[in-house]
């Protein structure tokens, strides 16, 4: 430009490619002022507004309460053995005991890594369903509108001082069809910046009318849209008829992910396969298998998958902690400590590395370092994970022997969050050690961290407490056996025979091969039949 002033337009297009896209959103928006015809500013616009707000497709998204509760998306309800990712854990043969691996409130071992689903209960009520996660910062349950979707749409409801940047009301959808570098820029914005999904599908279906339906990114975006719409049918017919015209990686991973979602998760194995022959050894389709097959609780195929995706990426860091977390649990802390360190290197810092680093290092004997992993893992612990770390800290206290310090532990898990289950089941094991002197009861296993009493709580007996913290753990988390097995021994001991068998009972259920609840169960109905 004359006096030596870079030109508007391209400079707009230098700070796009730097992904700094306010700024490039604010020359836009000068030069369209000056030119509202301007074409490429109002292209470059679009284009920057949908970057602020893009997400990516084919990951998986949290379910809400309606998907969960009322969903009728499932081929059967009751599904055979390994064919089924809502079927329990414990009918199935391939499943890891837990007395050896928690579970999480999903039913399924806890994994290395959080993904959306895999932390959240798959509730059979409604009660359970509106039941805020354990997790959560805020008492709303988890729903669509609170997981995936959540900044989707925002910020087109911010006003600006001429009006909408583009007005779906005055827009002729037809004429942007034929057009198709505008009308692909148009429908990212539309899908992803305004999240209208109705005025995009509208647009994609007049766009592959437009050129006959021989695009395969039309028909891709087709089934994007019928997908957040929910009609998954529909969408995996699109993605299909994709597939025929271009494979792409992508079309394969958002197929895969329709097939997780009608609950089809041999149909998405097949597909991955299928993937891996047009694009062999890649990382997105290795992950995803390898991600159905824990989901499926064979854990022992999810390694060999995981280990696959390393040795085509060596720094995936969702696979070095799944691997990282299985060693762990297999009694190679050792091992599971080389891969934690991995992670270190690559520059992860955050306290559920730091607290896991300890657990891995306490283990191996190591307790000079695990103490200050702890440190550590508490300077950089935030209100969602404190709770974790300091209940991993009173574990530790527990392995030494301090069971004053893994009491205050406990009792700070709580003060953290209250309705931290596993606390209140080893904070009850304590009281009961005070009242009675002796170890019958289990302890909830340690977590490996992928992831408030009143004041005058101490006048009362110790046995009577105990008790009330087996009962609360109990409550908040029936898919743990550890709290149901030990208030029914402790009723059991304290004479409550009726209740011992109620508790006992549920135990079973939730784990039942274990030992110990079934020689409680045989001595309740040996003295039930002598009475």
């Amino acid at each position: 430009g004359s006096g030596g002033r870079m030109d508007p337009l391209f400079m707009a297009t230098s700070l796009f490619r730097r992904r700094r896209f306010e700024d490039c959103v604010t020359i836009c928006t000068d030069i369209l002022k000056k030119n509202p015809l301007d074409q490429t500013a109002w292209f470059l616009k679009a284009r920057a507004l949908t970057e602020q707000t893009y997400v990516d497709e084919t990951e998986m998204e949290e379910e809400g309460i309606a998907e969960l509760v009322m969903g009728d998306t499932g081929i059967a309800d009751v599904a055979r053995p390994g064919t089924s990712l809502k079927r329990p854990p414990g009918t199935s043969s391939r499943a890891t005991s837990q007395g050896v691996r928690p579970l999480s409130q999903s039913g399924r071992p806890l994994s290395g890594f959080v993904r959306p689903g895999t932390q959240s209960a798959r509730p059979k009520t409604m009660e359970q369903a509106i039941m805020a996660p354990r997790t959560a910062s805020t008492a709303r349950p988890v729903t669509s509108s609170s997981g995936r979707y959540v900044r989707l749409g925002t910020a087109s409801m911010l006003t600006e001082v001429d009006g909408p940047f583009i007005d779906m009301s005055k827009m002729d959808l037809s004429k942007y069809a034929k057009r198709p570098t505008l009308a692909k820029a148009l429908f990212e914005y539309l899908f992803y910046h305004e999240n209208n999904v109705r005025s995009a599908l509208e647009l994609a279906s007049l766009a592959t009318e437009a050129c006959e339906f021989e695009d395969w990114w039309w028909k891709t975006q087709l089934g994007k849209c019928y997908y957040r719409l929910g009609l998954y049918r529909d969408a995996e017919a699109q993605f299909r008829s994709a597939l025929k015209q271009f494979q792409t990686i992508d079309t394969y991973l958002l197929l895969g992910k329709v097939c997780i979602k009608i609950d089809q998760p041999l149909g998405a194995l097949d597909l991955y396969a299928e993937g891996l022959r047009k694009f062999p050894n890649d990382t997105s389709l290795l992950t995803g298998i390898a991600r159905i097959h824990e989901g499926l609780n064979d854990l022992d195929k999810a390694l060999v998958f995981y280990r696959d995706v390393l040795k085509s990426n060596s720094i995936n860091v969702e696979a070095i902690a799944c691997i990282a977390t299985h060693h762990f649990y297999n009694d190679q802390p050792e091992i599971a400590l080389r891969f934690y360190r991995r992670l270190l290197q690559l520059g992860v810092c955050n306290a559920e590395l730091y607290a896991n680093l300890g657990l891995s290092c306490f283990y191996a004997q190591q307790y000079d370092m695990a103490l200050n992993c702890f440190n550590k893992a508490l300077a950089l612990a935030s209100d969602e994970n404190a709770a974790d770390i300091w209940y991993n800290i009173g574990h530790v206290a527990l392995g030494i022997g301090d069971s004053k310090l893994a009491y205050y532990a406990f009792k700070l898990t709580l003060a953290c969050n209250s309705d931290h289950a596993e606390a209140y089941n080893n904070l009850g094991v304590l009281e009961w050690r005070r009242g009675h002197g002796e170890q019958v009861l289990c302890v909830c296993v340690c977590v490996c961290v992928c992831v408030c009493c009143d004041g005058d709580c101490y006048v009362v007996p110790a046995l009577p407490k105990a008790l009330a913290c087996f009962r609360s753990s109990a409550q908040l988390a029936p898919h743990l056996y550890e709290p149901h097995y030990n208030m029914a021994t402790a009723s059991e001991k304290i004479g409550n025979l009726h209740d011992s068998y109620h508790y006992a009972k549920k135990s079973a259920e939730v784990f039942p091969d274990h030992l110990d609840t079934a020689e409680l169960l045989k001595q309740l109905k040996q003295h039930f039949a002598a009475l």
